[in-house]
């Protein structure tokens, strides 16, 4: 069973402002469930987990879960939410009582767009992280490199929660052996924070247009070795790869960016992680 773990579908019209940044035209048009649909079937994927877009508005959630309640290849859901609001706990229960609400996993906030290097550190926010676990969801991190220190001080705050790290928290792919020095350190102390995973996702995109697999394994090699494949899944992070390759060629190349690993090792990877973290049977 192969799972992607982490995927888009969007409108730009209904408020996906960063959609509107330089050199995105690629990604500036509608991407809908039956998009998703020819990606999949020819990428021989069996289950996707959805994620929410960067639109930031619960108004979203009710819209993602519609379209995980009627295609059959999306399993779960990662919502938005806003960690510091007083009534994070409150904005849950009303997710899980919408249409298909019993197909939300995990929400995640854009905390990659914080100026405030302490943004996890603060006590509203922790409190919104707690109030994430009480309701048994994961929290995607999606961050940049320099904010795991943050992260990882987090994680060890609220060991009951299951954190996911998106796209391994974004290293720069593009800058070679001194981006992987950069990311290596922070990183190393995240992993050994036992409640949290992560995904194989987003590289391509951070390794740029003239991205091989060569670039990435590295970066994926690291991540075997500290996290090992029980705590990590694959991503496609469609469409966003599109700015840099296809659905497929994401696949083929961390498939190929991979150290050699045992039939079951893979599988933990390519599906079994996913599985067990978003509850999918």
């Amino acid at each position: 069973m192969i799972i992607d773990a982490h995927h888009h579908l969007w409108q730009p019209e209904r408020g996906y402002r960063w959609l509107a940044a330089p050199g995105l035209e690629r990604l500036r048009r509608p991407y809908l469930p039956a998009d998703l649909i020819a990606e999949t079937t020819a990428a021989a994927i069996d289950a996707t987990v959805l994620v929410e877009g960067g639109r930031c508005h619960t108004d979203e959630v009710a819209e993602l879960l519609g379209y995980a309640a009627t295609t059959p290849v999306i399993a779960r859901v990662v919502a938005w939410i806003d960690l510091g609001a007083p009534d994070v706990a409150a904005t849950l229960a009303g997710y899980r009582r919408l249409p298909g609400g019993e197909m939300l996993a995990g929400v995640r906030a854009q905390v990659q767009g914080e100026t405030d290097p302490g943004y996890l550190d603060r006590p509203e926010v922790r409190h919104g992280l707690a109030a994430v676990a009480a309701e048994g969801l994961a929290f995607d991190l999606v961050i940049r490199s320099g904010q795991l220190p943050a992260a990882a001080r987090a994680a060890y705050a609220v060991p009951e929660l299951t954190f996911v790290l998106d796209h391994l928290g974004k290293p720069r792919v593009d800058r070679g052996d001194a981006g992987l020095r950069a990311w290596l350190g922070p990183f190393t102390e995240l992993a050994a924070c036992p409640n949290v995973t992560a995904k194989l996702s987003g590289l391509i995109t951070e390794a740029g247009p003239g991205w091989t697999p060569a670039a990435l394994g590295p970066f994926v090699a690291a991540a075997v070795d500290l996290f090992g494949p029980q705590r990590l899944m694959f991503g496609s992070d469609w469409p966003v790869c599109l700015l840099a390759a296809g659905y497929r060629d994401v696949l083929d190349a961390l498939r190929e960016a991979l150290p050699p690993l045992a039939e079951p090792q893979l599988a933990e990877i390519f599906g079994g992680t996913a599985a067990r973290v978003y509850r999918i049977s």
